[in-house]
């Protein structure tokens, strides 16, 4: 069975399915949001993320990428909302000062790399960011539109976020 199939009508994975996932993202901040649940999800079910999202963007102040990286991590390791993982943690705020140090947003760096194949872009995310292994790495670039997969060809949301690609990603 597909996210598709299941994810309609549950409280969690219904509205998130039917909005967010796939969909293309421009603004930064919502980028690297989708980028540390990704990260947190590893060895976890997503459904637990969805369930602690908002703790997640209290705790990472609306993942600001500038004030998550100033964000030292002692404080969010007591905070009892989120994946309380110090490698997860060190990698939202080591991800956040790299995407921060790019010489153009962190949506036009992804735009300009596009397309690459998934193994292209695994080798560009682990030259780029921490705690990015393969399924990270497509993981997010599916969540966000830029591979293919999200939803299978039936499913009316489909249809929907391919109307609302670029262009140049169709």
């Amino acid at each position: 069975m597909s996210y598709c199939d299941i994810a309609p009508g549950h409280p969690f994975h219904g509205p998130y399915h039917d909005r967010q996932y796939g969909f293309p993202i421009a603004d930064d901040d919502a980028l690297f949001e989708r980028l540390v649940l990704e990260i947190n999800q590893a060895g976890l079910s997503w459904l637990t993320i969805l369930k602690k999202r908002e703790a997640f963007r209290k705790a990472f102040r609306d993942f600001d990428i500038d004030r998550v990286s100033r964000m030292k991590p002692d404080r969010l390791l007591r905070d009892p909302g989120i994946i309380r993982n110090r490698l997860k943690i060190n990698a939202a705020i080591e991800n956040a000062r790299r995407i921060k140090a790019m010489p153009i947003s962190f949506a036009a760096w992804l735009d300009a790399h596009h397309p690459r194949s998934k193994d292209e872009w695994v080798k560009l995310f682990r030259q780029t960011f921490v705690f990015t292994g393969g399924e990270i790495t497509g993981s997010f670039l599916m969540s966000i539109g830029y591979v293919p997969g999200a939803h299978e060809e039936w499913c009316p949301v489909y249809r929907k976020i391919a109307r609302l690609r670029p262009r140049w990603m169709r």
